[in-house]
């Protein structure tokens, strides 16, 4: 199993990718010596419809909803337009 500082997985991602998706190895990234995360590839379970997978998800509590709005929005912009003068001035 190959191991990479935080340092080095941000700069090698796509070549660890790369390993997983085409050797199935298991890589770990490690941070001052301690391991913190592994990439591996996905259980063949991947393959099924995402909504069938989200349901799955929330079923055992990997995924949660959102929590609800409070409150109203409200407009911040005091007059129509605002990013359009924001962005012709910022190109000045």
């Amino acid at each position: 199993m190959k191991s990479y500082s935080t340092y080095e997985a941000k700069a090698k991602l796509s070549e660890i990718l790369r390993v997983v998706r085409e050797r199935g190895e298991t890589v770990v990234v490690s941070y001052h010596g301690r391991p913190v995360a592994e990439i591996r590839p996905l259980p063949e379970a991947a393959d099924e419809p995402i909504q069938e997978r989200v349901e799955r998800l929330r079923a055992t509590g990997v995924l949660t909803p959102p929590p609800a709005p409070q409150g109203e929005f409200r407009r911040i912009a005091r007059r129509p337009g605002a990013l359009r003068r924001f962005l012709a001035e910022r190109d000045e």
